[in-house]
């Protein structure tokens, strides 16, 4: 709820106690919390082989992409770092044309002078974490308003923040962890020249497409490789030729044992957001509002991109990062109401929540602290008409046409010009708005856009309360009688907005008039308008949704002091454990844990975009030319599966086994584990991962790149045979 206007953390309950192998856990806790059951699993390392801020460790080796889009980890001594291909995707969309379709053909840097500089792309170094709660709420009181409350943390905070990064390169955030009843600080070295070395063709890196996506059986070899570069003296500079390859305080070696059922692994990333903590109001509301929107709007415009992108090689590359982002939450909403569903998830919430108000009417004391939590939550959901509205504002508006996003950016130009602005700051603008132009208009094709916000239109209209509708629906009713097509058809004719050359003339010699008439940022100055409604609504209730979820996990806490929680993902650094192994779905049906390059051909679908395989990779299996990537079988293992808790931003994570080496990457989960950001069930619920020895093998044997394995340090200890010899014995 409130999610379009409000930066509010959602948290989700399902089961106070976690067990082991469930819980995204801060690492810098896990001497506390959870070393002694991890080395009973099958861990040998210690909490501070793990994490140290005063020698090397495993978090050295792993970063965060983009401030935590995805994650990566290092695999060499000079900053080579390996993630999804998925993660890297926009990067390959982004170098690609039709004289050099990387995404079609795949990249493969044979020298670091070929490797390519990606503006914008930033690895994220975590330098340490520390519990700052004390501090940041030192002088909070239960009588505060909620704006005082808010005040007092804030400073807190930024204080905090400044004296962590004072004399340093550092970037800190002090973020709010089990619902602001905690507080932690994170200080990070984030670096700015991350290039592009490698990449598979989608055949590989993106096979089996949006079919295969959050499924298992898996074959996806999703991989891709980057580097990182600092100043010559180590320190993170912006692209320079001068700049040198980063050596790392840590790099994970690799190890070519493979793995079997029951081997302790651990996922190391930056997971986004889960909402394990969420009431069952909240679950109500993503179930019935939340997901219903997102698949409604989402399958609308997704159906006129792929027609587009049907039509041609270049509108492929164009449009292939676009379709896939908005693809893989469609997907994915569709999955997480099946599994709520299936996993009677709302009961659950509402069970636990019976028990806590028991517990809390047991104790006037505690009736005074907590008794108002879930009253003030249940409260903020009661009218839902502003929400709706605010979800498909999102969807239809700002996440939909990509024009009217565009022309928000051209808001700060038009106050300039409105205002009388010196020839300085007008000029500022219209440099800021130039610089992106050649970016966005090489991926985009006005016409296909014009055919998604008519759509998109027609959504919001029939589906939202006309209260709501933004003020560009009256013309839309009046001069075209309510025909979305004709109306937005007559836009994209008069606006300079979508097409380069219009748009690089009208800043030549930028006009108020102009601007003012200008079709389309009418419209995106009518949409804003809307927003700024919608989020007084939603403001009103947001404070009692905010201090009644506090108080809410608050009491969880309390009633559970005795037990082990973990917080909520949010995009910091997260260490989960658990087992590689297969699951039962449903009744009849056992799922191996590990696929082979055998089933990879056995999917083939010559010609076809998500199953086709290419001829070399074919040549290869059929000579079983494997090298030293088979299993003992002389199988080539493509993907696994683990109980390892993930979610998104762990894209690229690497899967770690108990000897601190690198085993895989993970990058989905199945379809039974889309409830899994609010409920975990780690007896359905799987951390789909490519195996290390598929990736090496496809860098290897099928793109011939030995220099990039000739980097990492490979690792065969042969104890993995042995145990497997001994198992077939036994």
């Amino acid at each position: 709820m409130k999610k379009l206007f409000l930066a509010v953390v959602a948290f989700a309950l399902l089961q106070v106690t976690a067990r082991a192998d469930e819980g995204m856990w801060l690492p810098a806790l896990i001497q506390k919390l959870n070393i002694v059951d991890m080395q009973k699993m099958g861990c040998e390392l210690s909490a501070d082989d793990i994490y140290s801020i005063n020698n090397s460790s495993l978090k050295d080796a792993v970063v965060a992409l983009d401030h935590g889009s995805c994650t990566a980890e290092l695999v060499s001594a000079k900053g080579l770092l390996l993630t999804n291909h998925h993660c890297g995707y926009g990067e390959i969309q982004e170098h690609s044309s039709v004289e050099h379709d990387y995404l079609k053909d795949g990249f493969w840097a044979r020298s670091m002078d070929e490797e390519l500089p990606n503006p914008g792309k930033t690895v994220s170094f975590l330098v340490r974490i520390e519990d700052v709660t004390s501090r940041v709420l030192d002088g909070v009181t239960s009588t505060m308003t909620d704006e005082e409350r808010n005040e007092k943390i804030q400073k807190a905070s930024f204080q905090i923040q400044k004296e962590a990064t004072a004399e340093t390169d550092y970037e800190a955030r002090v973020q709010s962890l089990f619902e602001g009843n905690q507080y932690f600080l994170f200080v990070y070295e984030t670096f700015r020249d991350v290039r592009l070395v490698g990449a598979p063709p989608a055949s590989i890196g993106k096979f089996g497409g949006d079919t295969d996506n959050w499924m298992w059986p898996r074959h996806t070899g999703d991989f891709s490789i980057f580097r990182v570069y600092c100043s010559p003296d180590g320190k993170p500079a912006e692209y320079s030729e001068d700049n040198v390859p980063y050596e790392p305080k840590h790099f994970l070696p690799v190890s070519l044992d493979g793995v079997a059922e029951g081997d302790f692994t651990m996922v190391m990333g930056y997971p986004g957001r889960t909402n394990r903590y969420k009431s069952s109001f909240g679950v109500e509301y993503t179930m019935n509002v939340t997901n219903p929107v997102r698949i409604n709007a989402r399958s609308v415009k997704l159906a006129i991109l792929k027609d587009y992108m049907n039509s041609s090689q270049k509108a492929n590359i164009q449009y292939a990062s676009k379709y896939a982002r908005s693809s893989n939450y469609y997907k994915y909403s569709i999955g997480q109401n099946k599994g709520l569903e299936a996993l009677h998830v709302v009961d659950k919430k509402k069970a636990l929540e019976a028990e806590l108000t028991n517990w809390i009417n047991q104790s006037e004391e505690r009736k005074e602290k907590y008794g108002d939590a879930l009253s003030l939550i249940e409260g903020a959901f009661k009218e839902q008409r502003d929400d709706i509205a605010s979800e498909y504002l999102m969807e239809t508006m700002f996440r939909g046409p990509e024009i009217f996003a565009f022309a928000m950016n051209l808001k700060g130009l038009h106050e300039a010009l409105k205002s009388g602005a010196s020839e300085d700051r007008i000029s500022a603008n219209v440099e800021r708005i130039k610089s992106r132009l050649d970016e966005y208009f090489k991926d985009y094709d006005a016409l296909t856009d014009e055919k998604v916000a008519a759509a998109l239109i027609d959504v919001y209209k029939k589906n939202v309360d006309p209260t709501f509708y933004p003020t560009f629906f009256a013309d839309l009713d009046k001069r075209y009688k309510g025909d979305a097509n004709v109306f937005m058809a007559d836009v994209f004719k008069k606006t300079v907005l979508a097409d380069q050359a219009m748009l690089e003339a009208f800043l030549e010699k930028p006009s108020l008039k102009v601007l003012d008439k200008d079709p389309a940022f009418v419209i995106a100055e009518s949409i804003l308008r809307e927003a700024t409604i919608l989020s007084e609504f939603v403001n009103r209730t947001s404070g009692d949704l905010m201090k009644g979820r506090r108080l809410f996990v608050a009491a969880l806490m309390e009633m559970e002091k005795s037990s082990k929680l973990y917080p909520d993902a949010n995009s910091t650094m997260r260490l989960t454990y658990g087992t590689v192994g297969d699951y039962v779905p449903r009744d009849g049906v056992r799922y191996n844990y590990y696929t082979t390059l055998k089933g990879y051909i056995e999917k083939e679908i010559p010609g076809d975009d998500e199953f086709d395989v290419p001829s070399r990779l074919k040549d290869l299996y059929y000579a079983k030319d494997f090298g030293d990537y088979a299993d003992q079988n002389g199988e080539l293992i493509t993907c696994f599966t683990t109980n390892n808790d993930i979610t998104g931003g762990n894209s690229g994570s690497p899967v770690i086994n108990g000897k601190g080496e690198l085993i895989g990457l993970a990058f989905d989960g199945n379809w039974e584990a889309m409830s899994g950001d609010i409920a975990f069930e780690p007896e359905l619920q799987k951390c789909i991962c490519v195996d290390i020895r598929f990736v090496l093998w496809t860098i290897d044997k099928f793109a011939g790149a030995k220099n990039l394995i000739d980097e990492m340090t490979l690792v065969k200890t042969g104890t993995r045979l042995e145990k497997e010899m001994a198992t077939s014995a036994n």
